[in-house]
């Protein structure tokens, strides 16, 4: 039996990753160094999709400063699917595998998807960027109960 560290992450952003197009998952705290360089599990949450988060992300994606949004551009027609389609984004599930990567500060990486350069004063007071690579889509997805934080997941 395999046994990897999980991380729930809600919808449509599980379904984001595993598709990869969202490279970078947020927290507000850096990843444990425990985890970084493994391969965890991603799993999507048990809450409902919300339609307006998905609204959110495609205006902003089709607004004037994309980069805001830190998801690759073809992340649009992704969730122009789902927006038509909630119910096609799996609740409960592992939907991913991927290798996380050394943390860094969001600011950081803003340049990465097309920002101008960053020059606040205030980077100590942003999120994490937790990067996510080597991605391997669970198709179907794996039915599990999830938790906060990292938990333990047995394949």
């Amino acid at each position: 039996m395999t046994r990897l560290p999980a991380l729930t992450v809600w919808q449509p952003w599980a379904s984001l990753i595993a598709v990869g197009v969202k490279p970078y998952e947020f927290r507000g705290w850096a990843a444990p160094r425990a985890y970084r360089g493994r391969r965890i599990a991603i799993h999507a949450g048990a809450r409902p999709v919300r339609k307006g988060e998905i609204a959110d992300l495609i205006m902003r994606l089709r607004g004037p400063e994309p980069w805001l949004t830190c998801l690759k551009p073809e992340a649009l027609a992704f969730l122009e699917r789902a927006y038509s389609n909630p119910a096609s984004l799996p609740l409960s599930a592992i939907v991913a595998t991927a290798v996380l990567g050394e943390p860094r500060r969001d600011a950081e990486l803003l340049c990465e998807f097309g920002s101008p350069a960053n020059d606040s004063a205030r980077d100590e007071h942003r999120n994490w960027a937790w990067p996510v690579s080597d991605i391997e889509e669970m198709q179907p997805p794996i039915p599990a109960k999830g938790a906060q934080g990292f938990w333990e997941w047995r394949a």
